[in-house]
């Protein structure tokens, strides 16, 4: 159960941005309901988040595979079930979810994703990313995605973290 009560998004301040998420987003997960206490933030998210996932350069299976391994070490669980589907959709197997917590032992993974994953691992865990980790991104990606890998690193670290301090969870009523 979340920390605190959804919020009421037949208000009159909030309804048109409830409705354009919907509009966007097909429904209004619990993440927006959330943010829907403060519209200009949630409207701010909904802009950034729009961009990360719709608007770059990155192929979909690696974007999902980086969210998919940034909810798996901030346990965020919520993250976790909203993009596997997509992830699979996107064409990442349900065994390289499965291997994701030991990608470094599987021989799922590509050198892209490889590298991809160990760049995500360093800005998670560490923040400070060493330069042979940038180094061996920055070879397999143009400074274009190395940006867009960047900013899905930090964006979805940014809602894991959003979503565990307020416990927002797939099973919470709507």
């Amino acid at each position: 159960m979340a920390r605190l009560p959804y919020a009421d998004c037949t208000r009159d301040e909030v309804r048109p941005l409830a409705d354009r998420i919907v509009a966007e987003r097909g429904h209004l997960l619990h993440l927006y309901q959330m943010l829907l206490h403060s519209g200009p933030i949630a409207e701010g998210w909904l802009t950034y988040l729009t961009a990360i996932r719709q608007k770059n350069s990155l192929p979909g299976g690696l974007r999902e595979l980086i969210i998919m391994r940034v909810a798996l070490l901030n346990h965020a669980p919520y993250e976790a079930d909203q993009h596997a589907p997509i992830a699979l959709h996107e064409g990442i197997s349900q065994a390289q979810l499965d291997a994701l917590e030991h990608w470094e032992a599987s021989p799922l993974f590509d050198e892209q994703q490889r590298a991809v994953l160990a760049y995500t691992d360093a800005m998670t865990r560490q923040v400070q990313v060493p330069d042979a980790v940038f180094q061996r991104v920055a070879a397999l990606h143009p400074p274009q995605q190395v940006v867009e890998i960047t900013a899905t690193v930090a964006a979805y670290n940014m809602v894991s973290r959003f979503l565990e301090a307020l416990q927002i969870h797939s099973q919470d009523a709507r």
